[in-house]
């Protein structure tokens, strides 16, 4: 059977071609002097996605001054932007200061590209570690500038089965999650639009899933949709509607983090973000308040300024990864004692799983809408439970009859993160066959959606990855549900890394923030002026 070209599987990935670039390093020659500076801040958040934007905006809306820092860069957007990079045409802005490592160079070969640019503050800085490749964002609003939009919630059962129940799941359906559902303003998209020519894969996809007898239904996406509705109008260029938003949207109406949470905590002129700030190593003082030791940075990676920061509170908001390496190390080291058993443990994948779908009979066309409007959910049982997606390819400028499916599925399979003290860093290790039950059960019902004439690849076959990293100083063992970590006053972490290891069969940002919301209720009325 025909398979899928070489480009084809680069964005079947959804850009996992850009995920196989493996940082080697996060900055040129260092100047040969660079001054060091010392600031006190009230409350210090390292990191600026969902966890950090939620951190700012409620504890500035409880009159606490925050200091945000972001390691990467302000991505502006509006109307025939050209602010993200484009997948059909990958440049220095997709990498967060990377290079090819030896390890992935079969693959650049098999996808036919160097990805070998020169270091610049982009988006994604991919972690290769043993039997996985995890993909981590950077940039004023973290994943949800790269993240499709999915904003899907958990059910009671699902969640009660894979989260502790103690986070009080009817609580959070009355209160959390709808006010993350408000704060990113979330829609479906109109029939009007399905109904357009460049939305045909998803159309198609859908007709399948239900003649496979599995239930559809419009995924919620945190998208204003009269923008893809003015670009068939040809008000603007195509962004959405020709799929080519999975690095970022340039035409805006993606209600992101920046553009929400940090847009309204900013304006409260009590936060501050910082940018180009890039994080190397956390500390207790001896006075029991937290330093921050940061290097100030320009877009090319030059060191321009240490500087150490010193606060009353620090939050770790820097995603699963960067979180769980910074406080890796800290433990380690020494330079935070006594942290709890359980730094660096309980880390999974949200169990993903990515798929090119090449059809020979039908056509989905050169440019398909996106970014996704379709899904089907089978969580009878809450133990096998599991999504699968539709999801467009950008454009690639050729016919490839090829699509994107995606999975998500619950699995009780954890890795760890370990320091190694000869090279002073801290690496992810995953088991060989880790989510190896949850994969078959998505691979079984893709099987289905996708029969025909063609070929189904799983690219997880050719690089085991992950863009939804979860856990590393999860709940119950390193934190309590509100993100404190246990005996480290003022210490808390509030992003995926508080999270066991899965977000019950969705992809994890709206359980994230509602996480974090729910648990910012809490520090706002017990920790202001005792312990922040």
């Amino acid at each position: 059977m025909p398979t899928p070209s070489r480009r084809a599987v680069l964005s079947g990935a959804a850009g996992l071609a850009a995920g196989a670039a493996l940082p080697t390093a996060t900055a040129s020659a260092t100047p040969p002097r660079i001054s060091l500076t010392r600031e006190e801040h009230r409350v210090v958040v390292i990191g600026s996605g969902f966890g950090g934007g939620v951190s700012a905006l409620r504890l500035a809306q409880a009159g606490v001054p925050v200091t945000v820092l972001e390691r990467g860069r302000r991505w502006p957007t509006g109307p025939n932007a050209e602010t993200f990079p484009r997948v059909s045409g990958l440049d220095k802005r997709a990498l967060w200061y990377g290079t090819l490592p030896e390890a992935a160079r079969p693959l650049a070969q098999l996808l036919g590209t160097p990805l070998n640019f020169a270091p610049y503050a982009g988006l994604l800085e991919p972690v290769l570690g043993e039997n996985i490749l995890s993909v981590c964002a950077a940039g004023v609003g973290g994943g949800s500038l790269v993240y499709q939009g999915m904003t899907l919630q958990p059910s009671e059962a699902v969640f009660n089965t894979w989260l502790p129940e103690a986070l009080d799941y009817r609580r959070m359906d009355r209160i959390h999650y709808p006010r993350v559902a408000r704060m990113l303003q979330v829609a479906t998209a109109p029939d009007r639009l399905i109904g357009a020519s460049t939305y045909y894969a998803a159309r198609a996809f859908a007709t399948r899933t239900r003649r496979a007898g599995f239930s559809v239904e419009k995924i919620p996406m945190p998208i204003d949709w009269s923008y893809a509705q003015a670009e068939l109008r040809g008000e603007m260029k195509p962004s959405y509607t020709n799929g080519d938003c999975a690095l970022g949207v340039n035409n805006g109406g993606k209600h992101s983090v920046d553009v929400t949470y940090l847009q309204q905590a900013e304006a409260t002129g009590k936060v501050t973000v910082l940018t180009h700030r890039n994080v190397t190593s956390v500390a207790r003082a001896a006075d029991g308040r937290w330093e921050v030791s940061v290097d100030r940075t320009d877009d090319s990676g030059n060191v321009l300024e240490h500087k150490i920061l010193t606060s009353r509170a620090l939050i770790m908001a820097a995603g699963s990864v960067n979180t769980s390496r910074l406080l890796v190390r800290a433990d380690a080291t020494g330079t935070i004692p006594d942290l709890p058993d359980g730094v660096g443990e309980g880390w999974g994948t949200n169990g993903d799983r990515i798929y090119a779908w090449t059809n020979l009979q039908e056509d989905f066309g050169k440019e398909q809408g996106g970014p996704v409007v379709y899904g089907s959910k089978a969580w009878d049982d809450p133990h096998t439970a599991n999504t699968i997606i539709q999801a467009s390819l950008p454009p690639l400028g050729i016919d490839t009859r090829t699509t994107m499916l995606v999975g998500f599925g619950v699995s009780p399979d954890r890795g760890h993160l370990r320091y190694d003290s000869a090279t002073d860093s801290v690496s992810l290790h995953w088991p060989r066959n880790g989510d190896s039950g949850s994969f078959r059960t998505i691979h079984r019902r893709i099987t289905e959606v996708s029969r025909g004439l063609g070929a189904l690849i799983d690219t997880n076959s050719l690089v085991n990855s992950t863009w939804h990293p979860l856990g590393g100083a999860p709940m119950g063992t390193v934190c309590d549900l509100d993100g404190r970590v246990r005996g480290q006053k003022g210490l808390y972490v509030l992003d995926g890394a508080l999270i066991p290891g899965t977000t019950g069969a969705c992809n994890p940002s709206m359980t994230i923030a509602a996480v974090a919301e729910r648990a910012l209720d809490s520090i706002t009325a017990q920790d202001v002026d005792t312990v922040i």
